[in-house]
């Protein structure tokens, strides 16, 4: 069995329906004992069939750590690279997005993206060109918080983007209302960031079991409950869950595999949720 895999509109380009997000979790610096953990991690991503890493210079030391393992490990030709821009000046964003592609041995890079939109025209108008130049392959615009949304929707409609990553889990369906459905009109591709909603999904789910008809659907745990709600929406492209623990990053990746639910029955996960 196939991990689940979805055309990045407009290409005949395929991505697993599981990524790896790396805030927090990749932020180790040198330390030897936290990279040769992450390294387990990160072989397991690729062993289980996922390729998208998504980074940031905002993530510390995570470029870098990211592109040191996968490198180690050989498989850097395997990966998706993403990362974003998150400074303010058409030069310093130059510098910032070179030193990126240097830290995460990528070249060209896969994605690009604007971090939380800051300096958005600027940095486009250089990924515009970059993309053009063959040393990006795609662009695009990122940001987290339900605020945004209505941004993100106008700047679909009126730029030429590839890609939008943003904030939707089943307990924050905010982007379900206009902002998915403009993205599959659009033929923009979609990452989701924040897919437990910071943790807090699995304090509400303490004490409660899966419902028996989750099998039904290949679910064995909420972990697998609550990115599979997501992947199974038919505009999002990746969910980008971040780990630092193997069982977990094992546990994620199955969330890829198998039946997925229709609409009928996502509703009912967030009716069963919810009660």
């Amino acid at each position: 069995m196939k991990l689940i895999r979805r055309q990045i509109p407009g290409t005949e380009e395929f991505l697993p329906v599981i990524g790896m997000g790396t805030w927090q979790t990749f932020d180790v610096g040198s330390n030897a004992a936290e990279r040769a953990n992450l390294k387990q991690v990160l072989q397991t991503f690729i062993d289980k069939g996922g390729s998208l890493i998504d980074s940031s210079p905002m993530y510390g030391t995570s470029e870098e750590v990211a592109g040191d393992l996968a490198a180690e490990l050989g498989e850097l030709p395997a990966l998706f690279m993403a990362t974003k821009v998150w400074t303010q000046g058409k030069e310093a964003g130059i510098r910032q997005m070179e030193q990126s592609m240097r830290e995460m041995r990528r070249d060209p890079m896969d994605l690009m993206q604007i971090h939380n939109l800051l300096d958005l025209q600027t940095h486009l108008k250089t990924l515009r060109r970059w993309k053009d130049e063959g040393k990006i392959r795609y662009l695009g615009i990122t940001h987290y918080t339900d605020s945004a949304h209505d941004e993100l929707e106008r700047l679909i409609k009126k730029e030429e983007l590839d890609f939008i990553q943003i904030n939707y889990s089943i307990n924050d369906r905010n982007a379900d209302q206009r902002l998915l459905p403009t993205a599959q009109d659009h033929g923009v591709a979609v990452l989701i960031n924040r897919p437990f909603s910071g943790g807090s999904l699995f304090q509400q789910i303490k004490g409660k079991e899966l419902p028996a008809w989750a099998a039904d659907h290949d679910i064995q745990s909420w972990g697998q409950y609550f990115l599979k709600y997501i992947v199974s929406h038919p505009a999002v492209t990746c969910a980008i869950p971040a780990t630092s623990k193997v069982h977990h990053m094992e546990d994620n990746m199955q969330a890829g595999y198998g039946r997925l639910p229709d609409e009928k029955v996502r509703q009912e996960m967030v009716k069963y949720l919810m009660n």
